[in-house]
């Protein structure tokens, strides 16, 4: 007997299961499981009243809210395609994504409408808009367009495991955004997955800081759902917010950028609140060093969960959390474990290979490309063969992450592809030389890439902030990097600034920082 995996079977089981147990805590707005359900009902009924079919795409453009968070279920009622939006885009990014999806339909927040205000008579296919706060220019308001639908249950297309639920599209940092596809089957099996790893259950309350539109906020929504989690929405990162609602509400996880993590930590040592409650921190963007973990688990008492994954695997496969042949290492070796990309999840096939297909060395020297053979990897790239066959090759999704192995199986991190530096012929490791300046006490954030040079090619360059009260001089912080690292690999120039340029789930953008300093030089900034 074949029963399909559908992504409304998690709402499905949290209403039988905890239906009257608090669902969302949106600010004022508070709903059970039940509830949500009515709400998610609505939806889908106002979604095939307007016409929306199997397989249409539905877009979300909105921060982490109730109305975002029901949004996935509704949409998948009606058998759409949920296509959530990156919401630091610019307009014509905005124009680009919304008519290369063939959206049918974009739901908006009302703070973020002003983004899209412009572009939307350029869109040809988008036939319907919709507000979540109070009508404009013609297009309804959420609450009064969905509450003048029924909420009793609404009859769901059938669907099949294989169809289409999400269309996510990736930051296109080197030219448009891809589309990413993935199946209810490969959410399905991600979020089983993840729960089990990071030990999810339904004593859990969940502070959505990492923004629902990043990868379905790494599966999220499905997985805390599924399990009757209570889920608290954040509009926008404030550490002092976060810690506030931390204690409000006695969070128990977290999902962020490490970005994100250090602006916490700084918040902490300012207000020093106390948090007595056990509480998980889940991690993923870019390799932390391992004072950073120590910190987190030392003075905040978090544990600390390292993953890894991308959009186009659902996106977790690995992840760092002390395996039990383990327990016994010595704390700091602890905390070094902790700061890799780890070892794989269940489902999951993930080795480190070079440039002729073969496995690294387990040396935590010998470097490669991580690739992953799993049931969550996408379906390709929307409407872009040439790139969905350059990723996916021989049954295995290469991932453009450079890394090592150790003698025990933890895969770490050296950098990606387009962020190796090369000079004079040797290769760099950017996050080697950001874990050295991270030792430093008056470095707050930090991003090295490569810059041109007239004998060596190109050299690396740091950019960094401090942090307040520290005054540093360019010359002081290399002479620091040069005592912990071979001479190529040191800083031969330090930029001081006052912020990082990011992506709205916190990552450091390299890119915009190398274009700077490449923007008079003949070679192409990837």
């Amino acid at each position: 007997m074949h029963v399909p995996l559908v992504l409304t079977d998690f709402l499905d089981r949290a209403v039988e299961q905890y239906g009257d147990k608090s669902a969302i805590i949106d600010d004022e707005k508070r709903l059970t499981y039940k509830q949500l359900f009515a709400r998610v009902n609505q939806l889908s009924r106002g979604l095939r009243e307007i016409g929306i079919e199997k397989g249409d795409k539905v877009a979300y453009l909105a921060p982490n809210t109730a109305e975002m968070l029901e949004g996935f279920y509704g949409v998948f009622g009606v058998g759409g395609v949920m296509t959530p939006l990156n919401t630091r885009l610019k307009p014509a990014d905005y124009e680009f994504i919304l008519t290369h999806s063939e959206s049918k339909a974009l739901f908006v927040d009302e703070e973020l409408y002003p983004l899209v205000q412009g572009i939307l008579p350029k869109v040809p296919g988008l036939e319907h808009v919709i507000i979540h706060g109070e009508s404009r220019d013609g297009y309804p308001g959420y609450d009064e367009w969905r509450g003048s639908f029924s909420r009793e249950d609404f009859e769901r297309v059938a669907l099949e495991e294989t169809d289409i639920a999400s269309l996510l599209y990736t930051s296109g940092t080197t030219g448009d955004p891809k589309g990413v596809l993935l199946t209810h089957r490969s959410n399905y099996l991600h979020a089983l997955t993840s729960m089990h790893h990071l030990r999810v259950s339904d004593q859990d309350t969940i502070l959505h800081v990492l923004p629902m539109f990043h990868v379905n906020g790494w599966g999220s929504p499905f997985y805390y759902t599924a399990n009757g989690a209570t889920q608290v929405m954040l509009r926008k990162v404030d550490p002092k917010v976060i810690l506030e609602k931390v204690k409000q509400y006695g969070v128990s996880v977290m999902h962020m950028a490490p970005t994100v993590l250090n602006m916490i930590l700084e918040q902490y040592e300012s207000d020093k609140p106390e948090i007595d409650q056990q509480l998980r921190v889940v991690i993923a963007g870019s390799a932390p060093p391992p004072a950073f973990v120590r910190k987190v688990e030392e003075d905040l008492k978090w544990e600390f969960i390292q993953v890894y994954g991308m959009t186009e695997i659902s996106p977790l496969i690995t992840t760092s959390a002390i395996r039990s042949t383990e327990l016994e290492k010595l704390k700091e070796e602890k905390y070094r474990l902790k700061a890799k990309a780890g070892y794989s999840m269940i489902g999951a096939k993930v080795k480190v290979v070079d440039e002729s297909g073969e496995e690294v060395p387990h040396d935590s020297k010998s470097i490669g490309e991580i690739v992953t053979r799993t049931n969550t990897v996408m379906e390709g790239y929307f409407k872009n063969p040439e790139a969905t066959n350059a990723a996916i090759r021989d049954g295995w999704l290469h991932t453009g992450d450079m890394a090592v192995v150790d003698r025990d199986g933890y895969i770490e991190i050296v950098d990606r592809m387009k962020d190796v530096i090369i000079s004079g012929g040797e290769n760099i490791s950017s996050i080697e030389v950001e874990g050295v300046l991270y030792d430093h006490p008056g470095i707050l954030e930090a991003a090295v890439v490569a810059v041109p040079h007239e004998r060596w090619g190109e050299v690396p360059h740091a950019v960094v902030v401090l942090r307040d009260g520290y005054s540093l001089t360019e010359e002081e912080l290399i002479s620091f990097c040069s005592g912990k690292l071979a001479g190529f690999k040191a800083p031969k120039g330090i930029t001081f600034t006052k912020e990082l340029p990011k992506t709205a789930s916190g990552k450091i953008q390299k890119v915009i920082i190398r274009k700077e300093f490449w923007k008079d030089h003949d070679r192409m900034v990837h």
